[in-house]
């Protein structure tokens, strides 16, 4: 479980900077940044199972039922992006990383309703603390934090299906980027960007832009191999402790590097969110060292 937890932690200190990387990229559209990512992650895990080939992928292994969970998966997957690219190129790094700041309590919650796990008394505190932090915000600010929403239900959702799947990492999220191939590059080619970086040119910035796509492959494909071998790994509650890491990046960079506001009615809905964190965390280290207490099995 060692491993999994190490994985873990590699994979969101990945995604806590990535916003410096799609900010390069914001006078793209949203759709179009999705289709090229898409297409090189695809390009980078065809060329990854080539080099592995004990991870290539049986006609046996995909039954209707296996199809069927990694469409899901993708579908899911494809919205987060989607969601989190538009939200950093349109100067809302700050409230994605609320997203992220509430996927863990998200993460357990589901693992409450859909897996049966039980939650401590510490821990119904941390997520009712951030359930209050929510309806601050929409209060204070007058309108509901849905960027936020969207991006902590469909990692959380994604994450629930990945406990599902029977795949290894490398080999469902290249299903998953095949299953997103078709409409992302249809997406791609109907929207106004897509000769945008075709061009060979003469002109640096080109070259720049077209190195910065390619990028976009092992920028996706990178942490999400970290993130699937994780979560098959360690429990769900783990999984929650560690993924506040992200977010913190994300949030330092939005108010310190990309100026964005932050005023006192977002401290205090934030802080709310914190503290339900804090207490969060520190509840789970003292029950997982607990004698007698028991602890979730991890996945295979």
């Amino acid at each position: 479980m060692r491993t999994g937890i190490w994985y873990g932690i590699a994979a969101y200190l990945w995604w806590g900077v990535s916003p410096a990387y799609w900010k390069q990229l914001d006078h793209l559209s949203p759709t179009a940044l999705i289709g090229y990512r898409v297409f090189w992650s695809l390009l980078l895990l065809g060329l990854l199972l080539v080099l592995r080939p004990q991870d290539r992928i049986t006609r046996g292994q995909l039954s209707p039922r296996v199809v069927t969970i990694y469409a899901v998966a993708a579908a899911l997957l494809y919205a987060n992006w989607l969601t989190f690219v538009w939200a950093v190129t349109a100067g809302f790094i700050v409230e994605a990383s609320l997203g992220y700041f509430l996927s863990p309590l998200v993460t357990v919650g589901l693992g409450v309703v859909v897996l049966r796990e039980h939650l401590r008394p510490g821990q119904w505190t941390a997520v009712a603390l951030a359930a209050t932090g929510v309806v601050y915000l929409t209060l204070s600010v007058g309108t509901l934090p849905w960027i936020a929403l969207l991006l902590a239900s469909t990692f959380g959702l994604y994450g629930l299906i990945k406990k599902w799947a029977s795949l290894g990492a490398m080999q469902g999220l290249t299903v998953e980027a095949s299953l997103l191939c078709v409409p992302a590059v249809v997406a791609l080619w109907l929207g106004p960007d897509f000769a945008v970086p075709t061009g060979a040119g003469a002109d640096p910035s080109q070259w720049r832009q077209q190195a910065l796509l390619a990028a976009s492959g092992i920028i996706t494909v990178a942490p999400l191999l970290l993130f699937g071998a994780s979560v098959r790994r360690i429990p769900l509650s783990h999984m929650g402790i560690i993924q506040y890491l992200a977010p913190t990046l994300q949030f330092l960079l939005g108010v310190l590097v990309y100026g964005e506001t932050f005023g006192r009615s977002q401290l205090a809905g934030y802080g709310l969110v914190w503290t339900a964190l804090l207490i969060f965390a520190v509840e789970g280290m003292y029950a997982y060292r607990a004698p007698g207490v028991p602890v979730e099995g991890a996945g295979p």
